[in-house]
């Protein structure tokens, strides 16, 4: 039973940290309660969220993209290898 808390807590911080690094607005609205010895009661500490208004929207455009031509540069070895063109080895 106490494992099962601890592994609450600990999602609950991790749940914490992930929104505090997202943008939107923590506010507790509630003090939290450490559980008896005998694990009975407890409470976790409540929260009001506000997150951030977020709207996707897409929209067409053309985009005009310059032609890119590539001459690698020749490679000594290939230049001084034999034309029958056999494998690496």
């Amino acid at each position: 039973m106490i494992r099962a808390n601890w592994k609450s807590s600990l999602v609950l911080a991790a749940l914490l940290a992930v929104t505090a690094t997202t943008g939107c607005r923590v506010k507790q609205t509630q003090e939290g309660k450490a559980p008896e010895v005998d694990i009975k009661g407890g409470q976790v500490p409540k929260y009001d969220v506000d997150a951030a208004d977020v709207q996707v929207t897409t929209k067409k455009k053309e985009i005009t993209v310059p032609d890119v031509n590539v001459t690698m540069p020749e490679d000594k070895d290939k230049a001084n290898a034999d034309t029958d063109h056999k494998p690496p080895q």
